[in-house]
């Protein structure tokens, strides 16, 4: 028992002996529980949606109204045609359509039975079904109080009319999970390997002490880093290949979107991924420390505040801000959009563009601290 408590008393000295250990073991949590425990929610609220008046009647407006003051729903648009709602499903802007028939309001008035067609976008199966679930109930209490207030006014029971709603889901139509958590996880996979990989990069030398012999070499900086992060970057492209095609040809997620897009863009994301690596790996001395800072203060805040597994809409509004600042949010959107939504560069160049600027940035980081630290 002696020779154990000796041997815990060195293991505490070590630590202290490097603050930022000890910060990465007892900080760090602090820190993510206190951001996810308001970020991981699977509530729906604030449902982004276009709703298609095409009657311009009171009746019609008096159904708006049931969404505009619902908590739930936040009405983004009022657009006269279906043809008006296909950018915004495309970009992502609403999740949900309502679409509102010509001679509602004359259909409700008369008693015939009426039909809203509510179109989903699917690419998110978990959150579109619990928010079509909210709209279904929202518009039959609003049928049901239409019906018991016409019930009042004739003094009777009446029968026949009524609303019909006719659900379309866009995108993913049999609402399989499947079809948006595959893109996310591909995302993930090509963070968590190559950036482990390429933050062990400068670390393994320093730890084993053969840093001071590539010093020596004639090797310059560039070189060397270039040299050290091609390999990685070679590696997750192949594990790109690899899961894409387990993906398609396994779990038949359907690649409606350009195959070359989808390269292109794992190519920025790689970029972005390995400059993190790096950037790690420069501010640790040794695979533990850059493995655990990796894990603590990169990989599970992108994880959860990416929209991969939580909807962004859900967050509290202080949080939201703080996801443009994750890469892992740009190449999930771009996966959706190429896998489910087939839409091109035209729609996703924001993403694309706010991808390359980050990897550029973190990049250009790495290589300027990593020639302080090699020299």
């Amino acid at each position: 028992m002696r020779r154990i408590l000796f041997m815990m008393w060195k293991e505490v000295l070590e630590l202290r002996q490097d603050p930022r250990i000890f910060s990465i073991i007892f900080i760090a949590p602090v820190v993510q529980l206190s951001i996810l425990g308001y970020a991981a929610t699977t509530d729906v609220t604030n449902v982004p949606i276009v709703i298609v008046d095409a009657d311009r009647s009171t009746a019609s407006r008096a159904l708006i109204s049931r969404f505009t003051a619902s908590n739930i729903f936040k009405v983004v648009d009022l657009v006269s045609s279906m043809q008006d709602v296909d950018p915004y499903i495309a970009k992502g802007e609403a999740w949900m359509a309502v679409a509102i028939p010509p001679q509602y309001g004359e259909g409700l008035h008369r008693g015939r039975p009426v039909q809203l067609q509510i179109v989903a976008d699917g690419s998110d199966a978990s959150s579109t079904n619990i928010a079509l679930g909210y709209a279904s109930n929202l518009i039959a209490d609003y049928a049901q109080d239409l019906v018991q207030n016409t019930a009042r006014a004739a003094g009777a029971h009446s029968g026949g009319g009524g609303i019909d709603p006719r659900v379309r889901v866009w995108f993913n139509p049999r609402i399989e999970s499947r079809y948006f958590m595959l893109p996310g996880i591909f995302a993930l996979l090509l963070l968590v390997v190559t950036a482990n990989l390429s933050s062990m990069a400068v670390v393994r030398e320093r730890e084993v002490g053969t840093l001071e012999q590539l010093n020596v070499t004639p090797l310059s900086r560039l070189e060397l880093i270039f040299g050290k992060l091609a390999p990685y970057a070679v590696i997750g492209m192949i594990d790109a290949m690899i899961v894409l095609l387990v993906i398609v040809f396994w779990f038949q997620v359907p690649l409606r979107g350009s195959f070359w897009l989808l390269l292109g863009m794992s190519s920025i994301y790689l970029l972005t991924t390995l400059g993190l690596g790096l950037f790690i790996s420069t501010i640790s001395n040794t695979q533990q420390q850059a493995m655990m800072t990796s894990t603590f203060f990169f990989m599970t805040p992108m994880m959860y505040l990416s929209g991969f597994v939580f909807p962004i809409e859900n967050m509290p509004s202080w949080i939201q801000p703080l996801t443009f600042l994750i890469p892992l949010r740009y190449f999930v959107i771009i996966l959706r959009g190429i896998f489910l939504k087939g839409v091109g560069l035209e729609t996703l160049w924001p993403q694309a563009l706010a991808l390359l600027a980050w990897g550029v940035a973190i990049l250009t980081a790495a290589v300027l601290r990593s020639s302080k630290r090699l020299a």
